[in-house]
């Protein structure tokens, strides 16, 4: 083998190199072990959820959606992919859909947290979970809480005009003149299967119980409609 210019040669070279990679000292080995598997500090929290306050003494970084399941054993919420991109663990915060397992708990206190054990009252269903078992909404049902939270913020955004990717005139220049143009005589966005699949897209169902949960999503917005 021909050397290189100082007598070195190459596979010399890269032997040294590796040798001295692996035969690290087991100290420095250990001590990088440790580092990056320190736990970080407790901190006390409160959260509000379904109406009532819980203390927790937690890691900063544990999730929402463990602290819910793990800590205070509300297991209504599922953990589905654990990426955010099923929404098995959505709740409501604030009245608004979040996917748990993406927020931190620490994040949450002085917020609303609803889950799908806090949506009846007074020993009576809402109207999104009683249109899911008329409508037969699932199969199997470890999606279902998700699907259901979901529902009820949509509900919500429809009541408020916020209007989506498949809202008819969603891609006017001015919001406010697109809205106006699809509002219904309740001054609510008319709602079609379009519009529930586009906003109910990010809640997964691997049973495939799609076309009942979209009649479900329009039976309870009509019944609102009545009400």
């Amino acid at each position: 083998m021909k050397k290189q210019r100082n007598g070195v040669t190459r596979r010399g070279f890269v032997g040294t190199a590796m040798s001295g990679a692996v035969l690290a000292p087991p100290c420095m080995s250990a001590q990088m072990s440790g580092a990056a598997n320190e736990p970080n500090e407790s901190v006390d929290i409160t959260l509000t959820i379904n109406r009532e306050k819980y203390a927790l003494t937690i890691e900063p970084r544990v999730t929402l959606l463990d602290a819910l399941r793990e800590r205070l054993h509300l297991t209504g919420t599922k953990k589905g992919c654990d990426h955010g991109q099923c929404g098995a663990c959505t709740v409501l915060v604030n009245g608004r859909r979040i996917n748990s397992c993406l927020r931190f708990a620490i994040m949450h206190q002085g917020d609303e947290i609803t889950t799908i054990e806090g949506l009846a009252a007074g020993g009576q269903l809402h109207p999104v979970q009683s249109a899911f078992i008329e409508n037969d909404g699932f199969q199997c049902g470890y999606c279902t809480p998700g699907q259901i939270c979901s529902a009820v913020a949509l509900l919500d955004e429809l009541k408020a005009n916020t209007v989506s990717a498949a809202t008819q005139a969603a891609t006017q220049a001015a919001t406010q003149a697109a809205t106006q143009a699809v509002s219904n005589t309740n001054g609510a966005i008319d709602i079609s299967d379009d519009e529930i699949r586009e906003r109910m897209s990010g809640n997964i169902c691997r049973c495939g119980a799609y076309p009942n949960i979209v009649a479900a999503v329009r039976a309870a917005y009509q019944q609102g409609r009545r009400a």
